[in-house]
Parts: structure tokens; C-alpha cells; sequence
């Protein structure tokens, strides 16, 4: 990336640019939470259907996904059965779920994540990332069907693909996504949010990291996003690059 040639001002006029810069700030936290209340208020699906998952501990219900908890937060990460691709967007996503997970299983939040390919094959994936979550398959079920973030043959070939709330065709038998549910204490379960396609950038604390640097998120190549830059974390290459020396 082409760094723009900033203004270099007084400290009296950085000051100043950046205290009106402040203000905008607080509007985008401010509509931030208003979104977040809007959210809140958003009516629920009640499901009626029972899935079963395969996790490490055998076939789980649903409702076994919340692990005691009333809410839960499944992320749904492409993985296709049988293929050998492993998505760098899910993974770089996923990768900041442990930490939050300390913290969210204490505030009655499960996090799980749902792949549908078969559990034989995610395990190795999960050993080899290092991650600690529980990350089930769906692999016998309808449920990535059902939640629309998996499409049979059929529906592709027909074009009659929905995803993120808008039917247009689509390729990709999985794409990624969250859902959030709620069980009440008669062990009803209802769908109360989905996040789909860029939905997901607020789940991953390295772009807030890179959107307060001069640089950004320096996503520059032909694709303009993550999948420019980012890497399996076991697959970058450092390199050092040499720097003009801008000594006096």
C-alpha cells in the first residue's frame, strides 16, 4: 500500500483535528448501540424441528449446545465434506474465539462452533489450529440447510439460493455465518438473530486493531479483503523487508 502523505501539523492543530475527529466517534458508538437495542427488539423463530449434532462427547441435541446456558452463539464455518480446503476468512474469525469464550461462558453465552463436515475430519483441523472450542458437525442433519448457509446441488443449479436474507445464485455449497438462539426454561429454543457475509467483521478484534493504524487494513490486493492477506496463523511467512533509513 501507497501511504498518503498526511498533513504534519502543530501539536495545537493535532490537538484540535483530532478532538472533531472524536466527535464522529461517539456518534458511531452511540448508533453502535442503538443498532444493538434495535437488535434486541428484533421477534424470534421458534424451531420445531430437533437436530442432532456430532461432537467429541457423542450425538448431541441442540439443546445441548447451550451447556446449561440460555443463550447460545453458533458460528457456522465452511467446511464442505470431503474437501481438502481449509477457509482462511473462518479460521482467522474463529481464531479470536477463545478468548472471548473465557468470559462469554460466563455470562450465560455457549459458543459453539458448526461445521458440516463429518467429525473425523474437523478434529485434525481443530488439533493442528490449536483451538480449545467446541466445534461440532451437522454433518447428519438439515441444520446449515435449514439456517441457509448450505446449499444442495439442486438449489444451485436452479439458482434458487438464499443467503443473507436475499435470493440470488450462488456457488458455494457452504458459506459462513452466525446464528444466535435462545432456550426459555419450558426448553423451547428460538432463533433470535442471523449474521451473515460481512456481518462477521465485528467477530474479528484484529481488524479493530488494524483500523486504528495509519494503514488500515491494507487490504489491497485483487480480492480487497481478507483473503489478500490473510493466512492460516501456522502459514505466515515472515520476512524482512528492507526500510529506508530516514535519518537527518
Amino acid at each position: 500500500m501507497v501511504m498518503q502523505r498526511n498533513a504534519v501539523v502543530s501539536r495545537e492543530d493535532w490537538f484540535e483535528a483530532h478532538r472533531k475527529h472524536l466527535e464522529r466517534e461517539k456518534e458511531l458508538t452511540r448508533f453502535r448501540d442503538l443498532i444493538a437495542a434495535e437488535r434486541r427488539r428484533l421477534p424470534w423463530l421458534k424451531l420445531r424441528k430437533d437436530y442432532v449434532f456430532e461432537s467429541e462427547e457423542g450425538p448431541k441435541r441442540l439443546a445441548e449446545l447451550f451447556a446449561g446456558k440460555s443463550q447460545l452463539i453458533i458460528y457456522h464455518f465452511m467446511m464442505t465434506p470431503g474437501s481438502h480446503h481449509r477457509c482462511e476468512g473462518c479460521s482467522f474469525l474463529v481464531d479470536h474465539i477463545d478468548g472471548a469464550n473465557q468470559h462469554l461462558k460466563h455470562h450465560d453465552v455457549s459458543l459453539v462452533v458448526v461445521a458440516r463436515a463429518p467429525l473425523a475430519e474437523i478434529l485434525p483441523y481443530k488439533q493442528r489450529m490449536g483451538w480449545k472450542f467446541d466445534w461440532v458437525s451437522s454433518y447428519a442433519s438439515d441444520f446449515n440447510f435449514d439456517l441457509q448457509v448450505s446449499f444442495t446441488d439442486k438449489q444451485i443449479a436452479a439458482g434458487e439460493t438464499t443467503y443473507n436474507f436475499e435470493k440470488r445464485p450462488l456457488k458455494s455449497k457452504d458459506l459462513p455465518g452466525a446464528s444466535v438462539f435462545y432456550r426459555n426454561e419450558c426448553g423451547d429454543i428460538f432463533l433470535t438473530f442471523m449474521s451473515r457475509a460481512r456481518g462477521g467483521d465485528a467477530l474479528i478484534g484484529a481488524y479493530h486493531y488494524l483500523d486504528m493504524t495509519p494503514k488500515g487494513r491494507d487490504e489491497t490486493g485483487p480480492y480487497h479483503g481478507l483473503m489478500d492477506w490473510v493466512r492460516l496463523h501456522d502459514e505466515y511467512q515472515d520476512k524482512a523487508e528492507g526500510r529506508p533509513d530516514c535519518r537527518a
